[in-house]
């Protein structure tokens, strides 16, 4: 039987093998049947954030420069994350920014592109509107809202941040804010309660996520308090910015190896690394590092392109990472202005894109593959988990390729 196997073959928690019966349309074997194997999709959700193509989704942003950075980011990621913070979302009270985001969500979806939504609770960028309130209605407002934008997305958007940073939020005193007050009051536990519960409710279908920076035995502590309460959580969320360098594999997956522990998918929502000077040690909260200007360098980009391989190569590795969500294509723009893009300000590519690419789109897929099925119209499909096209005699077929492939005889 003629069997197609990608080279790479370190990760087989990512891989699967189906036998294939390619058949005609009344059902008879194609025997000796010449056809093309193409993959077209990782089940592995590779990510970004769309934030920089809001207004191109929508027809208002027409420049050369956006399209092209929108066809990088098309070659290279299949997951996207939009922002929902609800300062910006729904500045005006009653007055959501639905139509773009559905429109931008709408985008992305159609070109195979899975769509989070970033956050659905969180006590930065709020409203002033909402700061105003007293706290039972401040509540009722984040009730509503969560309700609202996860009813009205679903279908386009099944996956959300349900709640942001829980850690830090009864206690955070950068920015005075209701819900910060509010969850001082109600606490972390309760304020996860009320994030899931309502998301759930609407759309039961839906994954969501615990999401936070606090990556110490506060954020476990959490997790436990939540499970033990009996809240469903999705996903666990952890974020990764490393402007202060990268970590390195160890630190990175001692961390991965605690939070799996809870037998809960792990999601690598907010990952960064510096193509520059690294940001200096002693700096405690990443916002209060203010420089005029922070330069992607020669030497800093080969570092980060290594870095990328490093950091991606391992996380893969681990059975309990469905994905990773790297914070920002491109430096213009950048969070913190920091060069931790994979395209440079004026658009050109930095080698750390060429280098995922190189892993995404190379050593972790399996390239365009010709061949014949054998006197029983069959063929051994090896594979990255995702989807593929067979390509025979004018038609093509979709098959998924599934961790439970290994049992089936899929008939196409």
């Amino acid at each position: 039987m003629w069997s197609i196997t990608p080279p790479e073959t370190r990760f087989p928690h990512r891989q699967a093998s189906t036998v294939v019966t390619v058949e005609s349309p009344n059902g008879e074997p194609l025997v000796d049947q010449e056809i093309e194997v193409r993959q077209v999709s990782h089940s592995f959700l590779f990510g970004n954030i769309g934030f920089d193509f809001l207004d191109y989704a929508n027809g208002t942003d027409t420049t050369e420069e956006t399209a092209r950075l929108a066809q990088d980011y098309l070659n290279l990621y299949n997951a996207t994350t939009l922002p929902f913070y609800l300062g910006r979302f729904e500045p005006q009270r009653g007055k959501p920014d639905t139509a773009r985001l559905m429109a931008t969500a709408r985008w992305f979806a159609d070109r195979g592109v899975t769509v989070k939504g970033h956050p659905l609770v969180w006590h930065t960028v709020t409203p002033s509107w909402l700061n105003t309130l007293p706290l039972p209605e401040v509540e009722h407002v984040l009730r509503e809202r969560i309700r609202r934008d996860v009813t009205e997305f679903a279908g386009v958007i099944d996956l959300w941040d349900a709640i942001n940073e829980v850690v830090i939020m009864p206690v955070f005193t950068a920015e005075p804010n209701a819900v910060t007050k509010l969850a001082y009051v109600k606490g972390r536990i309760a304020m996860v309660r009320m994030a899931f519960e309502e998301a759930h409710e609407v759309n039961p279908h839906a994954t969501f996520l615990l999401n936070d920076f606090d990556l110490t035995t506060a954020y476990e502590c959490l997790i436990e308090g939540c499970l033990e309460a009996g809240i469903a959580i999705d996903a666990i969320g952890l974020q990764t910015h490393m402007h202060q360098g990268y970590k390195g594999e160890d630190q990175v997956m001692e961390r991965v190896e605690r939070f799996a522990r809870y037998g809960l998918p792990l999601h690598l929502t907010e990952t960064s690394l510096v193509s520059g000077d690294i940001m200096p040690s002693h700096i405690v909260d990443l916002n209060d590092y203010q420089i005029p200007e922070w330069p992607s360098t020669p030497e800093g980009e080969e570092r980060q392109a290594d870095e990328m391989v490093r950091h991606y190569t391992s996380l893969l590795g681990h059975p309990s990472v469905e994905s990773i969500v790297y914070w920002g294509i491109t430096d213009k723009g950048a969070w913190l202005g920091a060069p931790i893009g994979l395209i440079r300000a004026d658009g050109s590519r930095k080698p750390s894109y060429d280098a995922l690419e190189g892993l995404i789109k190379d050593a972790w897929w399996v390239a365009p593959t010709t061949g014949k099925t054998d006197s029983v119209g069959q063929f051994q499909l090896t594979g990255w988990l995702g989807d593929y096209e067979i390509r025979y005699g004018g038609t093509t077929k979709r098959l998924s390729l599934t961790a439970q492939s290994a049992s089936d005889t899929v008939v196409v």
